[in-house]
């Protein structure tokens, strides 16, 4: 077997910067564009340590018949469902599927549309962001996560991805780990959102005492999802992020910023939705669930 052709869906900066990792490996990549304004091939350019990468992409438009064998989804949790389904018609019984996104939930919306798509889910703690269209900022080195649930073997295309990014790795227990992201992520990305800081001004005394409400809510729905972590143990984690990342500005802060949609429904409110299941409730959660769909419509 040779190096799978990826098909990457989602040019922000996650597409980008996977894009950019697995041609410079030798993978044939194609990008995935809503329009391609007569271009049948876009200049991406990667910033990373002061210095400048220009690389070249083909690029494909969803409307198009050619099969996809294997596709990388790095688009918005609300926009997965919806981009996927756009090039359908392009996938077969053989296409090999990898979601790497924010929150949870989208693979079962995926899911119940179509049934017998062969995805993979993944999580990354890789850094980047956009600086304009097709121009991103490697911020951040880090490590990814692929697997998929009740699956304990790599599939035979994933030596050549894990060859091409590093560090990479097959995760025997993926759901627990994309658990645990969302847990971290609902601790961080609305507070930061509504009152517009860093990570590290989580750790003030005001808001370090609501981080911490926070993740006594978020473990008690943990454990009843079967992901069972202490509040203090959450709160340890999320404080060693909030001083890792201190700096940072929360994905969900610049979406609020450059007045995008955020994805809150899919972090937040996937954690609600599985506390309200549990019957559980997390007024807290509840309440910043609340706060942000006001900023956010």
């Amino acid at each position: 077997m040779k190096a799978p052709h990826w098909h990457v869906l989602g040019a922000g900066a996650m597409g980008c910067l996977f894009a950019g990792t697995l041609q410079r490996a030798g993978h044939p990549v194609t990008l995935l564009l809503r329009e391609r304004r007569g271009q049948s091939s876009v200049p991406v350019t990667i910033e990373e340590n002061g210095a400048s990468k220009v690389l070249s992409f083909p690029t494909s438009l969803p409307n198009e018949r050619t099969a996809i064998s294997h596709l990388l989804v790095t688009t918005k949790a609300y926009d997965v469902c919806p981009a996927v389904m756009s090039i359908a018609h392009r996938l077969g019984n053989e296409s090999q599927v990898v979601l790497l996104a924010n929150g949870l939930g989208y693979a079962e919306e995926l899911k119940a549309k179509l049934p017998r798509l062969d995805c993979y889910l993944g999580t990354t703690t890789q850094g980047a962001y956009r600086i304009g269209p097709l121009h991103i900022c490697h911020a951040g080195r880090g490590a990814t996560r692929i697997g998929r649930p009740n699956r304990n073997v790599a599939p035979d295309w994933f030596r050549y991805w894990s060859a091409a990014v590093k560090p990479g790795s097959w995760d025997t227990d993926i759901e627990r780990s994309l658990w645990l992201k969302l847990a971290i992520n609902c601790a961080i990305n609305p507070l930061t959102a509504l009152h517009n800081c860093t990570n590290g001004e989580l750790a003030s005394p005001h808001l370090s005492t609501q981080v911490l409400g926070l993740c006594e809510e978020i473990a008690c729905i943990s454990a009843a999802a079967g992901f069972v972590i202490t509040p203090a143990q959450l709160h340890q984690q999320v404080s060693e992020v909030i001083a890792g990342t201190a700096a940072n500005r929360s994905s969900m802060l610049q979406d609020i910023i450059a007045k995008r949609r955020t994805e809150i429904d899919y972090i937040t409110g996937h954690l609600v939705a599985v506390g309200r299941s549990h019957g559980i409730a997390a007024p807290l959660n509840e309440n910043l669930l609340e706060r942000m769909m006001k900023l956010d419509r």
